[in-house]
């Protein structure tokens, strides 16, 4: 009787589901074939879904934000905590768990003294375009600096200004026309150079290539430039060491704003504890939202420079020079305790170093068999790791969306869910995606790789 009621309510749900739900990036013609994918239920790396299969979420939730993992009901209890006591009031006041993070968050950003708070990674990034342009009129008042620079293949979100910023042009089809003032710069992406060079015997033309846009847009007219420290979404994509050190450089020769997009890389992502920190680069704008706490609430924030926050301090006369913004639930009280939990947990776990640890175990299994005809390139930092896939080592021609998506449903068969890129570069949509919990274990790596190979060795018959 009980497996009957069961099975009900498995149907009613999927029924429910195809009656009401509009899924993201899913095109629902599937659902008259197939039923959607229903999870009820984590812990750890491990999910399950509604029929009760249980797979290992090497996704971290379909989109890399359960940096801790399913199941740490700490986090539950901080926020039902707060909950009970204040949930919420409007970010124009403050509250002590929104205070306590911003002070937790400086301390691990020690440069970056202001933190604005809102409720996703797109958000946080309209955020920091507002602030550089009403900043950059601020300081330079006679000049024009409000176009904001972003790079090929790089990811920034979906809200309007956030897509016009985004270096991928699959994204942005449809939504046109988008916003003006934003210019793209070329992809740090050796493996596919588009000047043509081969690192280490080139000039680093990627990151010089700032300079000349810059000077083709008019410098007087450039407020800022925005990055993700490893091009995510694009492709898992990591620059040489030498890159940022000229980037910030050209950005100082020219009074240009460095906005660093850790949305995805923040929080342990990749061994550290932000993407950024594995060169030397200090940010005027930092934005970073999932691993924030990791997903267990919506909260992302903007952080700035003591210097940014201070060109917007002026006398009440002044009635618009103030940042006049404002977040409805950015930097809720339960968010904020969630939030401060979550690291709390990172910190103790050593989840930071945990990422270093197994994910360059992971990245080393992984690397065993490269010698694949079809492995192109396996890249990585910490639990953040990339495969491209091609259909020949010498052309490096990628392989179709149709055999990315036959290898990531047999890495699936395995019980194990990987990503992949989609619809994003036209023509290089090729590259497997691996961003599992910072709680990964060596014997989960061990099974991430091993269903990876069993897939790829299928796949080749199969594209045969």
């Amino acid at each position: 009787m009980l497996n009957d009621t069961m099975d009900m309510e498995t149907e009613d749900l999927i029924r429910l589901d195809k009656e009401h739900m509009w899924h993201h990036i899913t095109q629902h013609k599937l659902f008259e074939t197939h039923d959607p994918t229903i999870i009820v239920e984590g812990k750890g790396c491990l999910i399950k879904d509604i029929h009760g299969r249980e797979f290992l979420d090497a996704t971290s939730g379909g989109v890399w934000c359960v940096n801790v993992g399913y199941g740490q009901d700490s986090i539950a209890v901080a926020v039902y905590n707060q909950l009970i006591k204040l949930p919420y009031y409007a970010g124009s006041a403050g509250n002590p768990p929104a205070i306590l993070l911003a002070k937790k968050l400086t301390e691990l950003l020690p440069h970056l003294k202001r933190v604005y708070m809102s409720n996703s990674g797109s958000e946080a990034n309209e955020k920091a375009f507002k602030i550089s342009r009403q900043y950059n009129r601020l300081k330079y008042p006679k000049k024009n600096k409000y176009k904001i620079l972003y790079r090929e293949r790089d990811y920034h979100g979906t809200t309007l200004a956030a897509l016009s910023a985004t270096g991928q042009s699959e994204r942005t089809q449809g939504y046109e026309p988008l916003v003006p003032g934003f210019t793209g710069i070329p992809a740090s992406y050796c493996y596919r150079c588009k000047f043509g060079k081969s690192y280490p015997g080139c000039n680093l033309e990627c990151a010089h290539a700032l300079e000349a846009v810059i000077k083709k847009e008019d410098p007087d007219t450039v407020g800022a430039l925005i990055l993700e420290p490893i091009t995510a979404g694009g492709g898992i994509i990591i620059p040489v060491k030498e890159y940022f050190n000229i980037i910030q450089e050209i950005c100082r020769k020219y009074q240009v704003l460095l906005i660093i997009d850790e949305v995805v890389t923040g929080f342990g992502r990749t061994g550290k504890a932000f993407g950024h920190c594995h060169w030397d680069v200090k940010p005027d704008i930092l934005t970073t939202a999932k691993g924030i706490v990791s997903a267990y609430m919506p909260l992302s924030v903007t952080m700035t420079t003591e210097e940014i926050f201070n060109a917007f301090l002026h006398e009440q006369q002044n009635k618009m020079d103030y940042f006049r913004d404002i977040s409805t639930f950015g930097g809720s009280a339960g968010a904020c305790a969630g939030a401060l939990e979550n690291i709390k947990i990172m910190e103790e776990q050593q989840l930071f170093e945990n990422s270093a640890k197994i994910g360059a175990y992971l990245l080393e299994r992984l690397k065993e068999f490269e010698d694949l005809p079809m492995i192109g390139e396996i890249r990585g930092k910490g639990l953040f790791i990339g495969i491209e896939l091609v259909k020949n080592k010498h052309t490096k021609t990628p392989v179709s969306e149709k055999y990315m998506a036959q290898v990531v449903a047999s890495v699936a068969e395995k019980g194990v869910l990987i990503g992949k890129m989609n619809r994003s570069v036209p023509g290089q949509n090729n590259v497997l995606t691996m961003a599992p919990p910072l709680v990964l274990t060596k014997e989960q790596a061990d099974k991430i790789a091993c269903s990876i190979r069993f897939a790829l060795e299928k796949g080749t018959r199969d594209e045969d």
